[in-house]
């Protein structure tokens, strides 16, 4: 069975507890729990209480030093092109407070594109045309805007086997 085979139109379906949404261009995100194998998704909930409460995955190893946690992927059509955005709670990039600036963070993209994001689409045999990585000081939910957060964006491409930068 293809991987194309197990999608479908609103959304992929993917085989672990963690909420993926399925970034809609209107009104946000929709939440959805998934699971490839009836029961699985409970057990594994049962299994490890910190995925249960939603608790984000941190990333502690970026070029730039700073501490983030995966908050959300979410999976959207745009156009022919499938997308996965992968978002990060950042805090370290507040303008207020925060020591990590955008130039500072810049290469954190490229890394979490190639050493995160590539491996979590393999692992959960997800198909991406455009991986979009966003960092964020604070929750915001997806499609809303918040003039007190700041917020870093990149987008990239695989090509045979890498992330290549995709200015949009």
């Amino acid at each position: 069975m293809s991987r194309r085979s197990r999608q479908t139109p609103e959304c992929s379906t993917v085989r672990w507890p963690m909420a993926v949404r399925t970034a809609t261009p209107e009104g946000g995100a929709l939440r959805r729990i998934r699971s490839g194998v009836r029961g699985c998704a409970a057990a594994c909930l049962m299994a490890s209480p910190a995925v249960a409460q939603e608790q984000p995955q941190a990333i502690r190893e970026v070029p730039s030093g700073q501490s983030l946690r995966l908050s959300e992927v979410l999976i959207d059509t745009v156009g022919s092109d499938n997308w996965l955005r992968f978002r990060f709670l950042a805090p370290q990039i507040a303008r207020d407070g925060g020591d990590v600036s955008y130039s500072a963070a810049e290469p954190d993209f490229m890394h979490l594109c190639n050493r995160f994001a590539r491996q979590y689409i393999e692992e959960f045999e997800l198909e991406a045309d455009v991986i979009a990585i966003s960092m964020m000081d604070r929750p915001v939910p997806f499609g809303q805007s918040d003039a007190q957060a700041t917020q870093f964006f990149e987008v990239f491409r695989i090509a045979e086997d890498s992330c290549v930068w995709d200015g949009f």
